[in-house]
Formats: C-alpha cells, sequence, structure tokens
C-alpha cells in the first residue's frame, strides 16, 4: 500500500510532514508510528502498509500516519534541544492535531520507543494504546553494547567538534553507515540484507545538521521506557527479537514485569531490525493487540 504524504498545522506553531496509510480522512482506528534513531518514516513503511491493508487484522481499517521526527528526514529541527521531552511534546501535537478530541493508538520502535513511552508518560489521554517495538529498556552506556556505545559516543562527538565540511562527511560517511548496517542486521537471506543495507545508506544520513544528530543520539543512550514505566497504565505491548544486541531481550522481561498487564511477543533469531527483517509480522502482533484494544475514533486533519 502507496503512503500519501500530508503535512500537519500543530497547535505549537510547527508544520509537520508526515506520511499516511489507509484513508486518511475518513473516521477510523487510528495509529501513530515513531521511529528509531537516524532514521524517517521509511523504516516503519512495511508495518504501517501491512496495517493499513487489514491484511494484520482480523478487523481492517486501521488508519496510519507517521511523522518524521523534527531534524530527521523532511522535518525541520527544533529551535531548542533535540531530547526526549522535546520530541515527546512533538508527538503528542502530532496525535492531537491527527485526531483532535481522540486518542489513537501510539506505536514506537527503538529511540521511538523512548519517546512513545515519555509522551503516554506526560500525556496518558492522549492515547488508547502503547506497543514498543525493540524497546529500549537499559540505558545503552551502562548495558552488554557499553563499549560499543561509548566509541559510537566519541564518534558522533568527534563529528560535532571537527571543522564542519570534516566533520559533515565523517557522520554521513558510507563505510561508517554500512558498518552500522551490518552489525544490526541478523538476517542471513542476501536480498533481505541488501535492502536493509539500501534503506541505512539512503535514509539513515537524512539529519538535518551535526547538531540534531549529536543531541539525538544523546539523548537514545541516557533515556529508557523503564524510568517512566510507572506512570504507564494504559494497555501495553511489548515485542522483541532474541537475538537484539541492542535492546537485550533480558531487558526486555525485566520491563515486562514492570508493567502489570502488559504483553510480551518475542521472535526468534530476528535482532534490533524487526521492522525491516520482519515487518508483516511486527504488524500481526500490533493488530491483534490493537483489536483486543481498538483506539478511539475521529476525523483527522492533514493539508
Amino acid at each position: 500500500m502507496d503512503a500519501r504524504s500530508a503535512t500537519l498545522d500543530l497547535a505549537d506553531g510547527r508544520r509537520a510532514p508526515v506520511w499516511w496509510y489507509g484513508d486518511a480522512g475518513a473516521p477510523a482506528r487510528t495509529v501513530v508510528l515513531v521511529h528509531g534513531f537516524r532514521g524517517d518514516h521509511h523504516g516503519l513503511a512495511g508495518i504501517a502498509a501491512a496495517l493499513a491493508s487489514g491484511s494484520s487484522s482480523a478487523t481492517p481499517g486501521w488508519r496510519v500516519v507517521v511523522p518524521d521526527l523534527p531534524g530527521f528526514g523532511a522535518a525541520a529541527p527544533f529551535d531548542g534541544r533535540h531530547d526526549v521531552p522535546a520530541y515527546a511534546r512533538f508527538v503528542r501535537l502530532v496525535a492531537d492535531a491527527v485526531q483532535p478530541g481522540g486518542a489513537p493508538a501510539l506505536v514506537g520502535h527503538s529511540f521511538g520507543s523512548i519517546v512513545a513511552a515519555h509522551a503516554v508518560a506526560a500525556g496518558p489521554d492522549a492515547f488508547s494504546s502503547l506497543t514498543l517495538i525493540n524497546p529500549i529498556a537499559a540505558p545503552a552506556l551502562e548495558g552488554p553494547q557499553a563499549l560499543m556505545s561509548r566509541l559510537a559516543q566519541l564518534y558522533y562527538a568527534a563529528g560535532a567538534r571537527l571543522p564542519e565540511p570534516i566533520g559533515q562527511a565523517l557522520l554521513r560517511n558510507r563505510v561508517i553507515v554500512r558498518l552500522m548496517s551490518e552489525v544490526m542486521a541478523t538476517t542471513k537471506d542476501p536480498a533481505l540484507r541488501r535492502f536493509i543495507h539500501d534503506q541505512h545508506r539512503r535514509y539513515f544520513s537524512a539529519f538535518a545538521d551535526r547538531r540534531v544528530v549529536r543531541e539525538a543520539f544523546t539523548a537514545s543512550v541516557t533515556g529508557t521506557v523503564t524510568e517512566v514505566a510507572g506512570r504507564l497504565t494504559l494497555p501495553v505491548q511489548l515485542i522483541a527479537g532474541d537475538a537484539d544486541d541492542i535492546a537485550p531481550l533480558d531487558t526486555q522481561r525485566r520491563l515486562h514485569t514492570l508493567l502489570p498487564g502488559s504483553e510480551l511477543s518475542v521472535i526468534a533469531g530476528v535482532g534490533h531490525l524487526t521492522h525491516y527483517e520482519t515487518p508483516e509480522l511486527v504488524a500481526g502482533l500490533i493488530g491483534d493487540f490493537l483489536d483486543r484494544h481498538p483506539a478511539a475514533t475521529g476525523e483527522g486533519a492533514a493539508s
């Protein structure tokens, strides 16, 4: 299913580029998807299309909207810092613009899981349910990938401090992006690996400037879902990959215990890129969850 681009006029005066799947103008059950660090809406296209097509749900008719987070993809950066509270406010404003007076379902992947969880914690009545895909449940600088996170921290610091042309070249270096992609991909399917690498080559460097990517990286390795777990009182779904080195399965299980009544689904043989490697399976899990926890209906407001 093809996406339709649109622009939302948010209550704070920002114009937010979004991509709709399904009938954007008709009353329908609405889902807002939030992408991860250095990504944009393209990364969640497979999940969004499957949800909107009805193939993932016993009850078709999901209307799915995927915004680019400010500073990434087609979205202009914030004037202030690119941190979790700022992104959480943005997501709440998008939800209100998408479904005024309603309560759409909210889905976040990776860094998007942190943003989504904080958006719900700050405005629980704004959403009907929360799905976290490969959620970040422990600080990256303290987990099993702490060394790699420290190296990444040095990389982004160097990109910010070097002279402009050299810093930009370092942060957008295709060899480094390819290495990141190789590390994250777990599939052995050559065609799927080529697709993943091509997606990262095309979109992983679609950030506005060095300030944006460094601030967002800092937010991604210091914030967690766990720190607001006690305020997530709506239905919560967790989707994990059992081979995920970035969001290890043991941290997902601990998060699950902190969220009474939450649901945890584990996908075997997949790491952090479930949105690329198993998008239809992820969409099916989400669709089943949303069938049991339906979002409110309401009119959209795209322009």
